[in-house]
Formats: structure tokens, C-alpha cells, sequence
């Protein structure tokens, strides 16, 4: 089978047995399977190659299992009742505030306070029985939560901003263009435009009529997680030691710029600071590798399957077939570019291990073409974002379904995936072949 078929099949798998309500994890490990059986690879080289790529991901699926625990810890201490009750009186059931709010929180996850999707599984859960309440639609909230995570690091050179576009520029730059920082940063504005121009349509009228969750079967079992009570929240000693933690976790992060670090200084602060007591230990680790296990695995699935992509060099074959339709107008060239990074970021779940790949692809394609730098950078920094929101196997879906889908009400694919790929993947793919044509 010629290679360049092998990841578009197996990227096509992967969504449609999602689609199909398949567990994501087991649609990733068939999709890998399939792609290594169609490559030719023997039984034993496809599961070396697909067990040996997911050790490039042990490190984010420790810290997430580790962010898990430290969320739980944090919500057992019941710091988050009072943040909540103070949004309940400050928002007074305004749904549009309340939404701009999450919006705000997300991103600042990725900029100022460059915790990921931490934050998600403190917030979201306790919040769930007033979205509730205002009936508001789950689909909005994940729409937010997945823009606050995505857009920021796409248009923002801080963070984890810096860290993607400086892959941007360095990649360039190893494969012959130089480019600023700068420059890099001023054409991802421009994608990025378009993802605020799909939350603004997300919410403002997709999602915007209210939905009643006490009419919506669950959808898988309930997490332990429980709703949060009336009762008047009182500031205590044990609040001051988690904050304390949480403060501590995040410098711990910044300076070290590891989030395993980070988790684990504030984990084990939570308990030597007694905010939460010792012989808890067991339970609130235990719920926190339910909470963010899955996602754990998801990550470390998602890097076999880039693994065995990258080692049958079906990739390089996609782009190389593409070239033959690489002909006349830069208009169609930019088009064909964009598509298969989309294939292709779908499949691998990240726009950050994306890059590398593309931009050893796409740059000398694009330098005979005639691209200038910056709309080089636009290509590849587009491709490389698409795919990451609405794909199965990405953090930017997995995160806000793991705070949504705490009473099984909220399904990853039809309630995340599709609704973050519609609103955020076209508008995406338009305004960065825009841009990619007049830069």
C-alpha cells in the first residue's frame, strides 16, 4: 500500500470509531495498529515501536495523574466552595459573565499563570451544579474552556505561548529561514482572530439556548465528586496552608518549567502543611488517578501512535504525494498544506510535538513556492494548531471533558471534540490560508 494513504485511513479510523462512541483510548490503540499492519511492520516490531514512543509521553501523563491528585486534595480541604460562592453572588445568574469568566481563567493558564489544564479539574466540578441551574449548555462551557487553552498560546509569545512559537522560529531557522520572534507572532494573530471569531459564534448563538441536564441521561458512570453545598463557607487554617501549596506548585513550575515538579511540591505540601491530614493519603491519590488517569493514558496511546507514523514514514509520504498537486497558484499550495497538517495534528493529538514534523516538510516546499518567512510561519503554525482542538487524542479536549463529565452527562466527542472542531478548526483553516496568501 503506497504510505501516503496509511495516515489519512488511520486518522479516519481513529475519528470515526470515536464518533461511534468508542472508547477513545481503545480507538487510538486500533488506529496505531492498523497503521503499523497497513506499513507492513511485523507483530513484534509494531507493538516495540508503539510501546518504546509512548515513554514521549510518561512525562505529561505522570504530571497529569499528579495534577489529578493535587486537584483532588485542593477540592477535599473545600477552598473551592467559597471561590464558588463568591462567582455565585458576584455572577447572579448573568450566563454571559459567567462564561467570560472561564474564558479569562483558561487562558490565563497558558500565559500569565502557565498551569495547562490544571485548573480545570479545581473548578469545573464544583461549578457544574450552576451551570446547571442557569441550564447552561455544557457544549458552551467546553467551547470556552478549549479556546482559553488553545488561542492564548497560538497569538501570545508568553508561557506556553513562547514555548510554540519559539518551536516555530527554531525549526525555521534549523531548516534555513531566519525569522524574528516578532515576526512569528504577527502572523499567528491573524488564526488566532479566527478562533475568537468561532467562540464568539460558539456563544453567542450555536450554544446559546438554555439545556436542561436533569432531562439528559448519563452517558457513563458518575465520578465521586460532590456538588457543593449552601452551607456559608468559613476561611480556616487549612485554606491559608492551600494556598500556600497551590502558590508554592506554581513557582516551583515556572522556574523549573516542569510541571511534575510542580504537581508534586504542591501535593506533598498539601499534606506536610496538614491542609489535608496524612491518613487521607490513600483516598485522595486514588481519586485522582480516576480523575485524570484516563487522560493520562489517552497521551501515552496518542505518542505510540505518533511513534508508528513517524517510524513508517507514512508522514513524509503524505507530503510527498501532495507535492505532484503542489503546482500553480500559492492559493491551492497553501490549501493542500493546511489539509494535511490537519490530518496529521488529528492523528498526533499536539500542536507542540506537530511542529518539528512539519516544518522539515514544509519549508523547503513552501521557499520553492515562493512563500515569504512570515507566511511560512503562518503555515506551519497553522498546521500545526489544527487538529489540536477537536481531536480525541488532545489535552485541549481531554481537559475540559474531564471537568464536564463528572455526573456522565457530558459526552468527549459529540459534547467537546465536535463542537471545539466546528467552532475552532474551520475558522482556524480559513483565516490562516488567508493569512498565509497576503503576508
Amino acid at each position: 500500500m503506497d504510505l501516503s494513504w496509511i495516515v489519512i485511513i488511520s486518522v479516519l479510523l481513529m475519528t470515526v470509531l470515536s464518533l461511534l462512541k468508542v472508547n477513545v483510548l481503545l480507538a487510538i490503540v486500533v488506529s496505531a495498529m492498523t497503521a503499523g499492519v497497513m506499513a507492513g511492520l511485523s507483530f513484534e516490531d509494531l507493538i516495540k515501536t508503539f510501546t518504546t514512543n509512548t515513554a514521549n509521553g510518561a512525562n505529561t501523563a505522570i504530571s497529569y495523574i499528579l495534577l489529578g491528585g493535587f486537584a483532588v486534595a485542593i477540592a477535599f480541604t473545600g477552598i473551592t466552595k467559597g471561590f464558588v460562592q463568591f462567582l455565585r453572588r458576584a455572577i447572579k445568574g448573568r450566563r454571559g459573565l459567567i462564561l467570560t469568566v472561564i474564558v479569562v481563567i483558561a487562558s490565563l493558564s497558558q500565559n500569565a499563570i502557565p498551569v495547562h489544564i490544571a485548573f480545570i479539574p479545581i473548578l469545573i466540578p464544583p461549578l457544574i451544579a450552576l451551570f446547571d441551574r442557569l441550564q447552561i449548555d455544557r457544549r458552551a462551557v467546553a467551547t470556552a474552556l478549549t479556546f482559553g487553552l488553545k488561542a492564548p498560546y497560538v497569538t501570545i509569545p508568553l508561557g506556553f505561548g513562547l514555548i510554540f512559537q519559539g518551536l516555530i522560529q527554531e525549526n525555521m531557522e534549523e531548516n534555513g529561514i531566519d525569522i524574528a520572534l516578532s515576526e512569528v507572532t504577527l502572523a499567528m494573530i491573524i488564526p488566532g482572530l479566527g478562533m475568537l471569531l468561532g467562540l464568539i459564534i460558539a456563544l453567542t448563538f450555536t450554544y446559546r439556548k438554555k439545556r436542561d441536564y436533569s432531562k439528559v441521561e448519563p452517558d457513563s458512570e458518575p465520578t465521586s465528586f460532590e456538588e457543593v453545598d449552601d452551607t456559608p463557607f468559613v476561611f480556616e487554617r487549612k485554606h491559608l496552608m492551600t494556598i500556600l501549596a497551590i502558590v508554592a506548585a506554581l513557582v516551583v513550575q515556572i522556574v523549573t518549567e516542569e510541571m511534575i515538579l510542580g504537581a508534586l511540591t504542591g501535593l506533598v505540601l498539601m499534606f506536610l502543611l496538614v491542609a489535608v491530614p496524612y491518613r487521607q493519603i490513600e483516598d485522595v491519590m486514588s481519586r485522582g488517578i480516576s480523575m485524570m488517569g484516563m487522560i493520562a493514558f489517552i497521551m501515552l496511546a496518542a505518542s505510540g501512535f505518533a511513534g508508528i507514523l513517524e517510524e513508517t514514514g507514512s508522514v513524509e509520504a503524505l507530503v510527498n504525494a501532495s507535492s505532484s498537486l503542489l503546482e500553480g497558484q500559492k492559493s491551492i499550495i497553501a490549501l493542500i498544506l493546511l489539509a494535511v497538517g490537519l490530518v496529521i495534528t488529528m492523528g498526533i493529538g499536539t500542536s507542540f510535538g506537530t511542529i518539528p514534523i512539519l516544518a522539515v516538510l514544509y519549508v523547503p516546499i513552501a521557499t520553492a513556492a515562493g512563500f515569504s518567512p512570515m507566511a511560512i510561519a503562518v503555515l506551519i503554525g497553522t498546521a500545526g494548531a489544527l487538529g489540536d482542538a477537536g481531536s480525541p487524542a488532545s489535552d485541549s479536549t481531554l481537559g475540559p471533558t474531564s471537568g464536564l463529565n463528572v455526573d456522565g452527562k457530558h459526552n468527549h466527542i459529540w459534547d467537546t471534540c465536535v463542537p471545539t472542531f466546528i467552532h475552532f478548526n474551520i475558522p482556524i483553516f480559513i483565516f490562516g490560508w488567508i493569512a498565509s496568501i497576503m503576508l
